[in-house]
């Protein structure tokens, strides 16, 4: 498998985590296991794709071999994303449906 799937695996879990952790922890913001997932998923993929833009150290070694430290870098920056992204996606509905945001 590529390193560029590899990533992007990581970060699709990683922003999973990430989302349900910010559901879990800011119960204002919560969109259910589902909504959360899915939010914190593609926050995940986009975040740690625009942060290993940003970073290319984080893209990992060319020859193949196991980066653990770029594969730590897009943990964390996957489930920041998938945490930042549920939180907002969380906001807009709250927003939306009229309710206390805070």
């Amino acid at each position: 498998m590529s390193a560029t799937v590899i990533n992007l695996i990581i970060q699709l879990i990683a922003g999973a985590i990430g989302g349900n952790a910010a559901g879990a922890a800011m119960k204002n913001f919560d969109l259910g296991a589902l909504g959360n997932t899915i939010a914190g998923a593609l926050g995940g993929a986009g975040g740690g794709t625009l942060l290993t833009a940003l970073l290319p150290m984080l893209q990992g070694a060319a020859g193949g071999d196991i980066d653990i430290a770029a594969l730590a870098g897009q943990a964390v920056g996957g489930g920041v994303a998938g945490a930042i992204v549920t939180a907002i996606v969380g906001l807009i509905k709250n927003s939306m449906a009229g309710g206390r945001a805070a």
